[in-house]
């Protein structure tokens, strides 16, 4: 038996592998070194398992005009889209409701991803504004993107009211041992900020500021269903983040506060769309879903279309998490549920049982086929698949 089954869904995550993992020596070890650095904000190493996912759905309308990415979202079709509801905490409902206000809207055409975000925020602040630099050392704006919705593979970009852009590629999230690509480039990404108010000016305060960008849909497509651009009814995995950070103003400049018990500055609050149940962006399956659709944006309107596996998802990713608190604990993985602290009554009543196949170290398990339905399967790194090759997310 082998745990590593070759289909052809797999062929475009090998190809990206192969691309930045298997290099000329030289520009191995650069990017190598890039990874290394990168700092790993809310990566999160503790594997429990988080409270089941609601995630938030978006339908993205088309428009037919030009989107000038200039931060001022003065576009026709902008005002025919709905916002998103607020952010929340990134833990959810168990943590007080953010004291400053945040929401998105989007739109797409044949070339880009348009994302627009409203910050409210008094005092304007940032102060990097170098590309790739760590921009979440600044208050940012933060969007991932997951096109074929499989945990890997999957896109980060923050940006800071300068305007300034930091772009990453995940090869697998950071608690899988993914490391980010910092020398990849969303290719020509266009990034517009405007401030209702004046930056870095402590003296008077300010409404907030808002964050306009132009993604092209061929900088994404490679990790997306097929490696091709979306189309109408597809539907993606996607995130979005607000990083704030306590400042006080002294000697007429922000500075972040400090925390007098450690001497480091306060932990950063994280806002998001679609709450993550920990303090952790880098848990994909918590995203939210935007569905791409083919009426013009003021026109008309489209429902949604939830998931019809996910809760078939879930009970897989409650595997991954129970396999991989027994690994750390035992050293070994298990083909057992009652060795991971499961049985049947944890999944829907419905589901075919799983079957997990272990060694020492991998495993992977499998929902068999119910009803001719496609299965599903998730390894230990955490990569779930469908073996159908299917051009939606999964």
């Amino acid at each position: 038996m082998s745990l590593f089954k070759s289909h052809p869904a797999n062929k475009k995550k090998v190809e990206l592998i192969h691309r930045f993992c298997l290099f000329p020596l030289t520009i191995l070890i650069i990017s190598l070194l890039s990874c290394s650095e990168t700092p790993k904000k809310n990566e999160g190493t503790l594997l429990s398992l988080p409270p089941e996912p609601h995630p938030e759905s978006y339908v993205v309308y088309r428009t037919s005009a030009a989107v000038n990415p200039d931060g001022h979202l003065d576009e026709k079709a902008w005002s025919s889209v709905p916002w998103t509801n607020y952010f929340l905490d990134i833990e959810g409902t168990v943590r007080p409701v953010p004291r400053l206000k945040t929401h998105a809207k989007m739109l797409w055409d044949d070339s880009n991803l348009y994302i627009a975000a409203e910050l409210e925020e008094p005092h304007v602040w940032a102060n990097l504004r170098q590309r790739d630099t760590v921009v979440f050392y600044d208050n940012d704006f933060e969007v991932f993107i997951d096109p074929d919705g499989d945990t890997h593979a999957y896109y980060e970009l923050e940006v800071n009211a300068l305007g300034t852009a930091w772009d990453l590629l995940l090869l697998k999230p950071y608690r899988d041992g993914g490391p980010a690509v910092t020398g990849w480039d969303i290719a020509g990404l266009k990034v517009g900020t405007h401030i209702d108010g004046t930056i870095n000016n402590p003296a008077d305060i300010d409404k907030g500021w808002s964050v306009e960008l132009m993604i092209p849909l061929s900088a994404l497509k490679e990790c997306a269903g097929r490696g091709r651009l979306p189309e109408a009814g597809d539907q993606w995995r996607i995130g979005f983040s607000r990083v704030e950070w306590r400042t006080i103003i002294e000697e007429g400049i922000y500075k972040k506060e400090i925390n007098p018990k450690t001497g480091r500055p306060f932990p950063e609050d994280n806002w998001v769309w679609s709450p993550q149940g920990r303090i952790n962006m880098h848990m994909p399956e918590m995203w939210g879903f935007l569905q791409f659709s083919s009426v013009e944006a003021g026109v008309g309107t489209e429902s949604f279309i939830p998931d019809p596996d996910l809760g078939l998802k879930w009970a897989l990713r409650k595997i991954y998490y129970a396999e991989n608190e027994y690994f750390r604990k035992n050293g070994t993985y298990s083909s057992l549920l009652a060795d991971i602290g499961l049985s049947l009554k944890d999944f829907p009543e419905n589901m075919t049982a799983p079957v997990i196949h272990s060694t020492h170290t991998t495993f992977e398990c499998s929902i068999p086929e119910i009803n001719h339905k496609p299965a599903w399967t998730i390894y230990h790194d955490g990569r779930l698949i469908s073996l159908s090759d299917t051009v939606k997310v999964k």
